[in-house]
């Protein structure tokens, strides 16, 4: 099973940064084949261009595109990592979504609509916020975003969501112990989801 860890936060050391390579590390330990995507260190180009536009005379995705695309074309699970700012995703990765995600990749036209290209795939999201849990949760800000973000996106791509984990109250003078508590929820999310998964399918190749 292949996964790919798309990261968006632009401190590589930031706690986004330590859950990306944790969760990356517990998919590895267990045989799974990990991508990761910083965003922010390739240097991604979040913005969508006329040219790029499915329209007639569109000259259809950038290079830089085509290239990611490449990437991901096997992929199994992706996995989104990144901060709420404003309740949102980055832009960086809203426009890693636009660009990559869209027509050609993760949809194909058909008449009077769209199919979707990525069915029998995951998705999975590990986000964090200032504001403590129990306020994104009770405010509504954590499912409106997993509506638009996470079922709007599964539903238009053929995707699965197969989880959401939130982590609130992330601040600069958080203590070591309580990341690596937190850390220690990243693993456990993916021994839960993925460790039996992948050693069904190391069993079925021997």
């Amino acid at each position: 099973m292949k996964h790919a860890v798309i990261v968006a936060h632009p401190v590589p050391g930031s706690f986004n940064g330590a859950v990306a390579t944790t969760y990356a590390n517990a998919l590895s330990a267990s045989g799974a084949d990990v991508l990761v995507r910083d965003l922010y260190g390739i240097g991604f180009d979040p913005c969508l261009r006329a040219a790029e536009l499915p329209v007639p005379n569109g000259h259809g995705p950038g290079p830089d595109v085509a290239a990611e695309r490449v990437l991901l074309q096997d992929v199994d699970v992706f996995a989104f990592v990144y901060p709420f700012w404003f309740n949102a995703p980055p832009a960086i990765l809203k426009g890693y979504v636009d660009r990559v995600f869209s027509m050609g990749f993760g949809y194909a036209p058909t008449f009077g609509g769209t199919e979707p290209q990525l069915k029998g795939r995951g998705l999975i999201s590990f986000s964090s916020s200032g504001a403590p849990d129990a306020w994104v949760r009770s405010s509504g800000a954590l499912a409106a975003l997993q509506t638009v973000f996470d079922h709007h996106l599964a539903g238009v791509c053929g995707l699965t969501v197969v989880d959401h984990v939130h982590f609130g109250g992330i601040v600069s003078d958080i203590t070591p112990e309580a990341v690596e508590t937190m850390l220690d929820d990243v693993r456990a999310t993916a021994t839960r989801h993925f460790h039996t998964a992948q050693q069904a399918g190391s069993r079925s190749h021997r």
